[in-house]
């Protein structure tokens, strides 16, 4: 199960955070740098999952190509911890000069807030959007012994339904528990630290049915050991063309994972057009695209402020769903 910090433990982490922003030389928005010479160093990617997940290999195929474009090396630094919180509330407290970036998960913005306290949040107001990236979609699978084709073989069981996911607050508890509830199911949920361990409890018939990323359910899938009941993005996933949505199956559970790249805020605007320019140079790249298509990845590569209102609108609507269903995501009741 994913842990988060405690509040003392925010608050400790932010009051350092402030008193360094206070006596280190520089240490403010554009930091009186010349960002003319932007940039002066390297240009870290903090991550804040272990390394080998998808979001540090996508981390890693930005920075390789942007890298290229602003003749600077972009390192990725993992932090692990916290869903993302701890790394990403470390950067936002770093000088707003663009020497140290951040790769977000919109289900820290739109779906964590949810499980955990004000105090615990990442706060997107905290952050300079550069850009956009790509799209995750998750999928509902079943375990062979469950005998599930379909969603209706699910609704239509009639009894308690075991089902795992990815952890607290996470896009996969958030879909699969708002499915229930419209779906009028009754089911167990059994919170797992990521997707591969989720994964492994269905094809060991451990949890009948379980909500997992795309890329690490497809090669189970064309195995014919789980079968894909629906996903839960907009529209059908092209890499799973034959696999209804769960809105074309009549429930309201737009849930996919999006990732964006992110400065401190106030970083300068010279400074971000230049990011900008490096990313969409990487978007271009025949490298990048066929990393998208070999690990079952949509482009969403869209502007800074369409991330900031596309993840602003989703995060409402998840707190709407959450309030509607009397759904508790921490854990408690």
């Amino acid at each position: 199960m994913t842990h988060f910090p405690s509040r003392r433990s925010i608050l400790g982490a932010a009051s350092a955070v402030a008193l360094l922003a206070l006596t280190a030389c520089g240490n403010v928005a554009g930091g009186g740098a010349d960002s003319s010479k932007y940039p002066s160093g390297p240009v870290n990617l903090t991550v804040g999952q272990a390394p080998g997940g998808s979001t540090d290999l996508i981390a890693r195929a930005i920075s390789e190509g942007a890298s290229k474009t602003l003749g600077a090396p972009m390192p990725v630094v993992n932090k692990p911890g916290a869903n993302g919180a701890l790394a990403s509330k470390e950067v936002a407290g770093k000088p707003a000069d663009g020497q140290n970036l951040v790769l977000l998960n919109a289900s820290l913005i739109t779906i964590t807030p949810l499980a955990v306290t004000a105090d615990e949040a990442v706060n997107i107001d905290d952050f300079d959007v550069i850009a956009g990236l790509s799209q995750d979609d998750y999928v509902l699978i079943a375990s062979d012994k469950s005998g599930f084709k379909t969603i209706k073989d699910v609704t239509g069981a009639g009894r308690n339904i075991t089902f795992g996911t990815t952890g607290v607050g996470t896009g996969s508890q958030l879909a699969q528990t708002v499915l229930f509830k419209q779906a009028n199911v009754k089911g167990t949920d059994v919170p797992f630290d990521s997707g591969k361990p989720a994964l492994t409890a269905v094809l060991g018939n451990q949890v009948e049915l379980a909500t997992i990323q795309l890329g690490e359910a497809m090669p189970q899938i064309k195995a014919g050991k789980v079968a894909p009941l629906l996903v839960f993005s907009e529209e059908r996933n092209s890499f799973l063309p034959d696999t209804p949505t769960a809105k074309e199956s009549g429930y309201d559970v737009p849930v996919a994972q999006y990732r964006a790249v992110a400065a401190p805020k106030g970083t300068p605007q010279e400074v971000k057009d230049k990011l900008v320019a490096a990313f969409q140079e990487t978007f271009k790249s025949d490298a990048y695209k066929a990393f998208n298509e070999q690990n079952l990845l949509t482009p969403k590569e869209i502007s800074g402020e369409e991330v900031v209102t596309q993840w602003k609108e989703y995060a409402a609507k998840y707190k709407a769903l959450v309030e509607k269903y009397s759904i508790s995501l921490s854990g408690t009741k």
